[in-house]
């Protein structure tokens, strides 16, 4: 039996366009849809009447979150299944426990009652960078959250680091039926300078042609598993976040690969993988790969 696909939710703007998006992802795939609302109680800001002596308003308050979520995602697609979980819980360690009977975790860019400045809520940030499944941070412009690019991208580093990933990407593609841009960034070690321009070219040449050859080992068993997906390689001069960063503009989703080291409990995520959180202008997955 397929795994669901889980959206934590809290009734902000942001996590109704996670919603919106992993009804559609949902649908790709044919999986059913759970809607997690976990909040301790006496953290809530707002107040709604109960009515009744034996149910806190607050309660109220996120079941009435969650029915919302529900009724959203059913009117959105009425054959995608969709159930809801109201959980006393911190949001971090409920969407944490809830990652391992996930196919992935759906979460908004920012969650109710963060600060308006903030990049990246804090929940999103934690669960992004710990979770044992897939984790999509919907964000970016409309026109990306609703696929109309047609370009999957990955961002393949070491191929101990994003294999992972790379079967993930591939795996969208082929669902959405849309191209697959694997892109592997490159730079020239600060020390090498020639001043020779032929010389110059040639260390250029070298050094692209170095990760053209690390892209092809990194999709090759990926390539032959989806034999239909349409996959495009680029090697690039730049920075890793600078190069997906700009590239994230005309994507529809951009996935990379976190390492997950055994017995390390805290936040791991590698610096492209943080900045396209804060920045990319596209939903963003981030799939964990044991070290």
């Amino acid at each position: 039996m397929e795994l669901p696909l889980v959206v934590g939710v809290d009734g902000s703007d942001s996590s109704l366009q996670a919603v919106d998006w992993a009804v559609d992802e949902a649908a790709r795939h044919g999986l059913s849809l759970r809607l997690v609302h976990a909040s301790l109680w006496e953290r809530y800001e707002g107040r709604l009447p109960s009515f009744r002596t034996d149910r806190p308003a607050e309660k109220v308050l996120a079941e009435h979150i969650a029915a919302s979520c529900v009724e959203r995602a059913q009117l959105r697609n009425p054959q995608v299944k969709v159930s809801s979980d109201v959980l006393s819980d911190d949001a971090v360690s409920a969407l944490l426990h809830a990652a391992h009977q996930s196919f992935a975790l759906v979460m908004g860019s920012r969650g109710r009652g963060e600060v308006a400045g903030l990049l990246l809520g804090s929940v999103s940030l934690a669960v992004a960078a710990r979770a044992v499944c897939p984790v999509i941070v919907v964000r970016g412009g409309e026109r990306n959250r609703q696929g109309t690019f047609g370009k999957v991208m990955v961002g393949v580093g070491d191929s101990t680091e994003g294999s992972a990933a790379v079967r993930f990407a591939f795996r969208e593609a082929e669902a959405r039926g849309c191209a697959l841009h694997a892109v592997r960034a490159w730079r020239r070690p600060a020390h090498e300078h020639v001043d020779h321009p032929l010389v110059a070219d040639d260390a250029v040449s070298a050094h692209e042609e170095r990760a053209s050859a690390l892209l092809t080992d990194a999709l090759r068993d990926a390539v032959r598993d989806h034999p239909k997906v349409d996959a495009h390689r680029q090697a690039v001069e730049g920075p890793a976040h600078k190069v997906l960063l700009d590239a994230s503009a005309e994507a529809d989703l951009v996935v990379v690969g976190a390492l997950r080291r055994h017995g390390h409990f805290g936040l791991q995520l590698g610096r492209v993988a943080h900045a396209l959180l804060h920045h990319a202008e596209c939903p963003v997955a981030v799939v964990p790969q044991r070290a």
